[in-house]
């Protein structure tokens, strides 16, 4: 009976182990892509060496309409395009990180042609319904508040997917599987990414507290009675690294406590049904407004001022720098006079 049990025993552990052995590559590859990425963007200051493009962007004359049609007689999904900028540290995570990942390449070289451009620049651009801009005037009214940003047009020049800011290659990977193989006709860019491959779960089984963050209920209305100050919501969930990163290295300052106290600041798990009075005045689960507020990354963080207004959201990768430049768009009442992030990003160099 003794050698019975000793050999069910050892044939578990065995059997564990190849399971450990056989599943650890897939999980450690994940990791892997997460630590990149944290590598890359440790300081998302302005980086001195100018970011490279690859060699297949696409050589556009920048008319769009041109090159929607040449993209679709090479039965391409259409284009995508880049809006980025010289200095960027997240778009040289872009490019050292997302687009030197063997998959991602061959995915998006296969299915659009990518057309750069550089949000500070005055080179003339025709969108496709013809209208003409610069660089710079395309990219403001577009809103694409954060570099890297992406807009992908379909066959008929309709956008059907946008980008603002960096997302890691799990994410970046599901964004362009969404639209080329045209889910964005048929669902949101969450739902989709609901089904798709997650991203990897990590040790941290928990939501991050913070000594910062208001204790529930959560009634944040302030559609009838003005607050004294503008608010943060962090819309996060459990076993986010992204969640963990965002924790440990960008809050974690002397210099961010001191801006983050000059908010109203609340952290929701977009996976539960917690009760919420919104801004707005609504009464719904945290889930509910999550997905009404279109949020498919984790952490999304949203800025509304005294009277419940979204001002602006960070739902992509954010670095300590950037973090601190859209608090004091808010802070300064800077919005008001600018109304996107760009705008105001062009007269202040340390708004990044």
């Amino acid at each position: 009976m003794m050698i019975y049990l000793i050999n069910k025993t050892t044939n578990y552990l065995i059997g564990l182990l190849a399971c450990l052995l056989l599943c650890f590559p897939v999980y450690a590859d994940e990791f892997d892509e997460f630590e990149k990425e944290f590598d890359v963007l440790v300081d998302d200051r302005p980086v001195p060496d100018q970011v490279i493009h690859p060699a297949w962007f696409k050589a556009s004359f920048l008319d769009l309409a041109d090159d929607l049609k040449e993209a679709k007689d090479e039965k391409k999904s259409g284009i995508a395009v880049y809006f980025g900028q010289k200095d960027c540290a997240y778009c040289r995570a872009l490019m050292e990180v997302n687009l030197k990942t063997p998959d991602i390449q061959r995915y998006m070289r296969k299915h659009f042609d990518v057309i750069a451009l550089d949000i500070w620049n005055s080179r003339e651009v025709v969108d496709p319904k013809g209208v003409t801009m610069t660089e710079r005037e395309f990219a403001i009214r577009e809103q694409t508040n954060f570099t890297p940003s992406f807009i992908f047009y379909d066959h008929d020049g309709e956008i059907a997917l946008r980008l603002r800011g960096y997302y890691p290659p799990y994410a970046f990977r599901a964004a362009l599987k969404f639209v080329a193989e045209g889910f964005y006709k048929e669902e949101t860019l969450k739902a989709y990414m609901d089904r798709a491959d997650p991203p990897g779960k990590f040790e941290q089984e928990d939501l991050n507290t913070q000594p910062f963050f208001m204790r529930p209920p959560y009634a944040l209305d302030r559609s009838h009675f003005k607050a004294e100050k503008p608010m943060i919501v962090f819309l996060e969930q459990k076993n986010c690294h992204a969640c963990d990163i965002l924790h440990t290295e960008p809050l974690n300052s002397s210099s961010m406590i001191e801006l983050i106290d000059q908010f109203d600041v609340v952290q929701l798990d977009i996976t539960t049904e917690t009760p919420v009075l919104t801004p707005g005045g609504d009464h719904m689960g945290a889930s509910q407004w999550a997905k009404k507020l279109g949020i498919f990354y984790t952490p999304a963080l949203i800025f509304f001022d005294q009277e419940g207004k979204e001002i602006i959201r960070l739902d992509s990768v954010t670095g300590q720098h950037r973090l601190k430049g859209v608090m004091r768009y808010v802070l300064t009442g800077a919005y008001k006079k600018y109304p996107t992030y760009l705008e105001y990003r062009f007269g202040r160099m340390d708004a990044y």
